[in-house]
C-alpha cells in the first residue's frame, strides 16, 4: 500500500455554463469557474495559497499572471501541461503539497474558449505538423479512427458496443441543464449519424465548447472548520509516455499504477458507485475501463452490453454525459469528470444523481502526440 492522502479534502466545486460561443475571455472563465468552487466551499478569494490553471487558450498568460488577474497571493501553482490527465494530476499534487504544508486552500481549474475552427487551427507538435501534416493530419479524428480500427479488428468489438455507451451518456445528459446535447439518442442514430474519420462517426467526436470547471483542496485544519460535504481522495497516481515503445498499444499506462491506487483506497472497481472517464472517444473510455480493472483487455465491449450505464443502472458512467454529450471545453475536458464525481459526492446532483453515492473514480486523459495520448492520470474519491 503506498502513501495515502490523508489530512487533505475536497471541499468545493464549480462549473460555469457550457457555451458553444462566448465573448468571454478565457481568464473571465477560470475566474467564475473558481468563484463557484470557492462559494460552495464557504470560503474567498482571501483564504487562497496555492492555484493551479490549464487551459490551452491562456498564453500569453499562465498561472503566475493568474494569480495577479485574480488577486492572489500564492505559496503553490501548478500549471497544467499534461492536456486532460491534468485536472486529476493537478489535484494530486495540490493534495501532496497541502501535505507538506506548503499550502492551505488550493484551487484547481481547467478553462478554454473554444470553438469547432479554432480546436482545428490549434497549434500542433512538431511530430504532427511534421509528419503527420503532410499526409493530410486530421487532428485527433484521424488518430482515433485508427486506434478504434485497430481495437475492433484485434478484439471483435462492433460500433453497437461503442454506442451503447454513448447512448447511455446521452441519457445521462438528458437530465444534466448544463449538457449542450440532450437530445434523446437512440442506436440507429448513432449509427447512421455524418461520417467523419472511418469508423468514427459523428457521435463519437466531442463537440468542443467554452467553460470551465474548478475544484477546491483544504487542508484538515481548514476543512473541519467548512459546513460542507467533505470528500477525500483515496488514491490516485498518473504516469506520461507508457509505454514509451509502443505508440498504437491499447493503453497510457492505467495499469501500472491502478493496483497501488485501489489498494491505498482499500477499495476495488466492484465498490465504485459511479466512473467518471475521460470521452473524448467512446474507444478511450474502453481503454481507461480496462486499465483500471473494470474489464480485462479486450473485455469493455462485454462489461457495458452486461450493465446499464446511466445514472439509474448498474455501472454509471459520466453521469452528467461527459465530452460527448455535455461538451468539451479545450482543457476542461479534463477536469468535467471531476466536477462531476464531486457534485455527486455532495449528493449536489438533482435529477441526475446516483442514489447514495459514497465512493467514484475519476480518470484523465491527454497531451495527443504523433500516434497517441502521453498521459494518464486517477484518482478514487469518496465522502466521508
Amino acid at each position: 500500500m503506498g502513501p495515502g492522502y490523508e489530512g487533505v479534502y475536497v471541499v468545493g466545486t464549480g462549473q460555469t455554463t457550457y457555451e458553444k460561443k462566448t465573448d468571454k475571455p478565457v481568464q473571465r472563465l477560470i475566474w467564475e469557474a473558481s468563484n463557484l468552487a470557492l462559494r460552495s466551499a464557504g470560503l474567498g478569494f482571501r483564504d487562497v495559497d496555492g492555484l493551479g490553471v490549464t487551459a490551452f487558450t491562456l498564453g500569453p498568460d499562465n498561472v503566475t499572471t493568474m494569480t495577479e488577474h485574480m488577486g492572489l497571493t500564492c505559496r503553490w501553482l501548478f500549471q497544467g501541461l499534461y492536456g486532460g490527465a491534468s485536472g486529476v494530476s493537478g489535484m494530486l499534487q495540490a493534495a501532496r503539497a497541502i501535505q507538506h504544508g506548503d499550502a492551505e486552500v488550493v484551487v484547481i481549474v481547467a478553462a478554454d474558449a473554444f470553438d469547432v475552427t479554432s480546436h482545428m487551427n490549434m497549434s500542433r507538435n512538431p511530430g504532427q505538423h511534421d509528419y503527420m501534416g503532410p499526409w493530410g493530419y486530421g487532428a485527433a479524428n484521424g488518430i482515433f479512427a485508427m486506434h478504434t480500427r485497430l481495437y475492433m479488428k484485434e478484439f471483435g468489438a462492433t460500433r453497437e458496443d461503442f454506442g451503447r455507451l454513448c447512448i447511455a451518456q446521452r441519457e445521462n445528459a438528458m437530465l444534466n441543464p448544463n449538457a449542450l446535447l440532450r437530445t434523446r439518442m437512440g442506436m440507429e442514430d448513432y449509427l447512421n449519424a455524418r461520417p467523419v474519420a472511418d469508423p468514427l462517426r459523428l457521435f463519437d467526436c466531442v463537440l468542443p465548447c467554452c467553460g470551465a470547471d474548478a475544484v477546491v483542496l483544504a487542508s484538515e485544519a481548514v476543512a473541519r472548520r467548512l459546513d460542507v460535504p467533505l470528500i477525500r481522495i483515496l488514491g490516485g497516481g498518473e504516469v506520461h509516455n507508457h509505454p514509451a515503445d509502443d505508440i498504437y498499444r491499447f493503453s497510457a499506462g492505467w495499469e501500472t499504477f491502478a493496483g497501488r491506487m485501489w489498494n491505498t483506497a482499500g477499495l476495488g472497481p466492484r465498490d465504485m458507485d459511479f466512473v467518471q472517464l475521460y470521452d473524448d472517444y467512446p474507444l478511450m473510455e474502453f481503454v481507461q475501463l480496462e486499465g483500471m480493472g473494470f474489464a480485462p483487455r479486450g473485455g469493455a465491449g462485454t462489461l457495458i452490453r452486461d450493465n446499464d450505464c446511466t445514472v439509474r443502472g448498474t455501472l454509471p458512467i459520466n453521469t452528467g454525459g461527459g465530452q460527448l454529450s455535455a461538451g468539451q471545453c479545450g482543457a476542461s475536458g479534463g477536469m468535467i469528470g471531476v466536477y462531476e464525481a464531486v457534485t455527486q459526492l455532495r449528493h449536489e446532483a438533482g435529477d441526475r444523481q446516483v442514489p447514495d453515492a459514497r465512493h467514484g473514480v475519476v480518470a484523465g486523459y491527454g497531451q495527443v502526440s504523433y500516434g497517441r495520448g502521453l498521459s494518464a492520470s486517477a484518482c478514487v474519491l469518496g465522502r466521508e
